[in-house]
């Protein structure tokens, strides 16, 4: 499909591409939301590497994580800019934190255990880089578009799945029929099979495709 990474050209793309199913998604932002989903998905398969900083406090256990953060991956503190000590040398600042992703009372938090040293300070300083993945987001602009172009295509059919998990739930309690457009008879498949086989389709192209 041709057009830019912009979500108004997603939108239209993705509403264009259900076809008569589009007509379920009445809400403003029903077409949004499915693309926002299939895009979060993608951190899975295209992890983006970032870097990240913050502040840390002699004592200090917690701190808030990046917004963007979909998983930490790997501390630079003590690796770069400034290395630490080896173990049996007498500059050694003791062992380095783990870093956990916890869920806060104010929302998702970096913590550090054990705390960070008076002497880690002294020795390494402050500031404390890291490396994490952060998700994938669509923005209003093609260039604040986290997702390659190249992707373009699986984005929307990741989003076409995402609406026949939607339709599948709907048809609980208010059946959903997939028609061809042509005939008056449903086609076989259902809303739920159509997911099944949307997702075994996405799943081994964004595998394959995979960088």
């Amino acid at each position: 499909m041709a057009g830019s990474m912009s979500r108004a050209d997603l939108v239209a793309d993705l509403t264009a591409s259900l076809h008569d199913a589009a007509e379920v998604f009445v809400a403003p932002d029903d077409m949004e939301r499915l693309l926002d989903v299939a895009a979060l998905d993608f951190s899975r398969h295209r992890p983006r590497t970032l870097l990240g900083t913050m502040t840390v406090e002699v004592g200090r256990m917690d701190y808030p994580a990046p917004a963007n953060l979909y998983l930490f991956k790997s501390s630079l503190w003590g690796i770069a800019p400034v290395p630490r000590a080896k173990p049996w040398e007498r500059q050694w600042p003791g062992p380095m934190p783990d870093v956990r992703l916890v869920d806060g009372v104010s929302g998702r938090e970096l913590h550090l255990t054990p705390v960070p040293t008076q002497l880690q300070l002294m020795t390494l300083g402050s500031e404390f880089r890291y490396y994490y993945f952060g998700q994938q987001l669509i923005g209003d602009a093609a260039t604040d578009t986290t997702l390659a172009d190249g992707d373009r295509f699986l984005l929307l059919l990741r989003a076409q799945a995402e609406a026949m998990r939607e339709l599948s739930m709907r048809n609980i309690k208010k059946p959903v029929q997939m028609r061809d457009g042509l005939h008056s008879a449903p086609r076989n498949m259902t809303p739920a099979a159509l997911h099944i086989e949307l997702m075994r389709e996405w799943e081994s192209k964004v595998l394959r495709l995979g960088v």
